[in-house]
């Protein structure tokens, strides 16, 4: 009984702590807490520091000797965000999806984006990309640190490269490392007489998605952070295209939004103060995420993007679609 008595208090008292801790984190204050440097030196920090991300929109590429947009003019360019040491995705993608540069009669050309390398190896990583980039002229890297919490920072780095150097290409996705794309299939929408032109981004749509309060889940964002209960508007960050004339109005007008670490909910917030929205894509099996079960020939041969579990994996089911996966028909 006693033992009973003791768990039944240890239960409230943490309850009521986590109640508090959340009461906390929701109100509308600037609430500071000690931070712990991975170099091991410690300072005071705002607790907003951890949703917003420094932008100050002034970082520069040190890497930068690809001739897309600069002798060539796409119809299409895809940018891959990358982390500097996954050299097997970048491999990966060269070998499948990332090698196709004429589709359907239009040029498509593939770039890697990066940041600066961490740890005690940084030195030896930066090395090993210039002679990466010296082989394949496909890197672009910019002056910021390369991280997880960085990846609104690294999108905007995107946006300005392509609004700088793209001005004559029509259409750019943006896609992650471990998505397999249906390259045809994607350049086959865009060129769909129904397609915008302008003012147009698609992908897997996400209308109503609730902010996450719960401090103890992924992408938990306090009220004083985000007030409202619902995000605009937005693409899944696992791959979305846009018209190329929207990265230049994105990034005019995200000087009046403070950028939060969520890369793919900023865009929509963006797009909400240009008063646009995304578009659902004619079907919405055209973006997967997270399938239970790998795709059939059926749906492989429809899709535009689907997320893979390896490389292995990735280039399985590109060796599926160069093979000509399809739907069976009834004879």
């Amino acid at each position: 009984m006693v033992y009973r008595k003791h768990l039944k208090s240890f239960m409230v008292c943490i309850m009521v702590a986590v109640t508090v801790v959340n009461i906390c984190l929701n109100l509308n204050v600037q609430s500071e807490f000690w931070y712990l440097h991975p170099n091991g030196q410690s300072r005071f920090l705002k607790l907003s520091e951890r949703y917003f991300v420094a932008y100050p929109r002034n970082y520069t590429f040190i890497m930068d000797e690809t001739l897309t947009c600069k002798t060539t003019t796409p119809f299409l360019i895809l940018m891959v965000p990358v982390a500097p040491s996954d050299v097997p995705a970048r491999d990966a993608i060269r070998n499948t999806w990332g090698k196709k540069k004429v589709v359907l009669g239009r040029l498509v050309e593939t770039l890697f984006v990066l940041g600066l390398p961490g740890g005690n190896d940084a030195e030896q990583q930066q090395e090993q990309l210039k002679q990466e980039n010296a082989k394949h002229h496909d890197l672009i890297q910019g002056n910021f640190k390369d991280s997880y919490h960085n990846l609104t920072i690294k999108t905007m780095v995107i946006l300005k490269w392509v609004a700088q150097h793209c001005a004559k290409t029509s259409y750019v996705l943006k896609i992650d490392s471990d998505i397999l794309l249906h390259v045809q299939n994607l350049v086959k929408l865009l060129l769909d007489p129904r397609t915008a032109k302008k003012n147009y981004m698609t992908g897997l749509i996400w209308w109503h998605s609730p902010v996450v309060r719960n401090p103890f889940r992924k992408f938990y964002m306090p009220r004083f952070i985000i007030h409202e209960p619902e995000y605009p508007p937005y693409a899944l960050g696992m791959a979305y295209v846009m018209s190329m004339d929207l990265p230049k109005k994105i990034l005019d007008v995200s000087p009046q939004i403070k950028p939060v670490y969520i890369e793919d909910a900023y865009l929509g917030m963006c797009l909400k103060r240009l008063g646009l929205s995304p578009t659902d894509p004619p079907k919405k099996s055209m973006f997967v995420i997270n399938p239970l079960f790998s795709l059939s020939n059926c749906r492989l041969s429809k899709v535009i993007a689907v997320t893979t579990k390896s490389t292995s994996h990735m280039l399985w089911y590109w060796k599926r679609i160069i093979q000509g996966a399809q739907c069976l028909t009834s004879s």
